[in-house]
């Protein structure tokens, strides 16, 4: 819906792109909707862009409005803050919705915007959820931005990085909007009640409570608060009354977007930094969030392989036998048994001196794919095979007094080369004792061997 008066288009000789509804009477409005900030002054938590020093303070004070990027959670004010900003340079405001609106609305709004610059005008068009429109969508913006015939304001939950255009991106400046903290909440919280009248029916622990239902959104702070006054309670609730009366939402999870990504990737910095509580924090998160228990546990044997290895061999054996446990049991019974081996993981020694080796041997096995086996250690099953010297001077490990023998395994001709070195790490510990020990009886036996 375009927020620019109807008869402008009209003028204009355009029509808008949706209806334009007629605005509720006042107590008709959601409370989130009465308490919308009029002024930039009374957005809270987000002092780091509209403080004093701000980025965007910055630029307001100079009386100009880049194109930018609003990227932040739900319900922390990229619309209010995009309304106000136009408003605080002069600029006219235009809003569409990216869910509602395809690339013939763009060109109505395009259109009227050039119009309006004709006659001394300049716009501001705010595009909410911009990460909805595709990529051929997203460069119809180029040319009108290029040429300042609109100033664009975009608002996104989702990490511009992947889901707008390189060179759109590269014509705006991107604002990270954070979550309300607890300072922002209790404002919006204190506002609500002197516009209600009254305190909220809650005692201070329910108070919290509150807040993290919240869970960062002022929008659903406010709807909390609205359903809350309107149950008509006298006496003071304390946190289990107050749950027994107001539903947690699902958590923001899109187990396809950013959100996913930045949770695995903390469980996985979790486990890799020996922190098992971290860990069990994270697994519990992406639990809520709907998140298949069989993709994490996956996640986890590349773990216990990539960032533990041979310093607890243990771990990969846990983690396929916590998948044997899910795939029996299910969910929740199943989900104890993961549980049981990422704890063990994070507190599990850690060295990736396997990972390590194995990516250097891929590289040397690339260079050097021609070479041959020494014949010495060449396959002769045939009497042809061993008149050629396949097998020849073999030495059988076993039977040698030391248990080794010390032969070269590599092409001739080849240098040899380092890609296992244990770290010293709990198991891992005593491979390397035994490796160095190896390493001294190889160089004394070829030398008498003159290999």
């Amino acid at each position: 819906m375009s927020s620019v008066p109807h008869d402008l288009f009209q003028a204009a000789g355009l029509t808008p792109s949706a209806p334009t509804l007629t605005a509720a009477p006042e107590g008709f409005k959601p409370l989130a909707e009465r308490l919308r900030p009029q002024t930039l002054s009374e957005i809270v938590g987000q002092d780091h862009l509209l403080g004093e020093g701000g980025a965007i303070a910055r630029a307001i004070d100079r009386g100009f409005l880049p194109s930018l990027i609003l990227w932040g959670p739900p319900g922390v004010g990229k619309t209010t803050i995009a309304r106000l900003l136009a408003a605080s340079v002069g600029y006219e405001f235009q809003q569409i919705s990216a869910v509602f609106s395809g690339v013939a609305d763009l060109k109505k709004a395009f259109e009227y915007a050039q119009a309006r610059r004709t006659q001394g005008v300049r716009s501001v068009l705010f595009v909410d959820e911009i990460h909805r429109f595709n990529r051929a969508q997203q460069d119809s913006f180029l040319p009108y931005v290029e040429a300042g015939v609109v100033t664009l304001i975009g608002a996104t939950t989702e990490n511009p990085s992947f889901e707008l255009n390189g060179a759109l991106l590269s014509r705006c400046q991107v604002f990270v909007l954070k979550r309300l903290d607890d300072e922002a909440m209790d404002r919006l919280i204190a506002r609500a009640e002197t516009h209600l009248g009254h305190a909220l029916p809650l005692m201070d622990e329910a108070k919290e409570t509150l807040k993290g239902l919240a869970d960062g959104d002022g929008r659903y702070l406010l709807t909390l608060i609205e359903s809350l006054a309107s149950m008509g309670f006298e006496a003071p609730l304390n946190s289990d009354a107050l749950l027994q009366n107001l539903q947690k939402r699902r958590p923001n999870y899109d187990k396809d977007r950013e959100g996913h990504y930045n949770l695995i990737s903390a469980l996985h910095k979790s486990v890799r930094g020996s922190d098992p509580d971290a860990a069990l924090y994270w697994f519990a998160r992406m639990l809520q969030g709907g998140e298949d228990p069989l993709y994490i546990v996956r996640r986890m044997q590349r773990m216990a392989s990539e960032d533990i290895g041979n310093a607890d061999p243990m771990s990969l054996i846990m983690t396929n036998a916590a998948r044997e446990t899910y795939e029996v049991l299910g969910s929740p019974e199943g989900e104890l048994a993961i549980a049981q081996a990422l704890v063990h993981m994070a507190s599990a020694p850690k060295s990736n001196a396997v990972y390590t080796a194995f990516k250097a041997a891929m590289k040397a096995a690339k260079e050097t794919a021609t070479l041959d086996p020494p014949e010495v250690i060449r396959n002769a099953p045939t009497k042809l095979m061993k008149q050629l010297g396949y097998g020849e001077g073999y030495i059988y490990d076993p039977d040698d007094p030391d248990g080794f023998s010390g032969q070269n395994y590599f092409p001739d001709g080849m240098a040899r080369p380092r890609f296992y070195d244990p770290k010293g790490e709990g198991h891992e510990g005593k491979t390397r004792q035994r490796l160095d020990e190896w390493a001294r009886l190889r160089a004394q036996k070829q030398g008498r061997r003159g290999e």
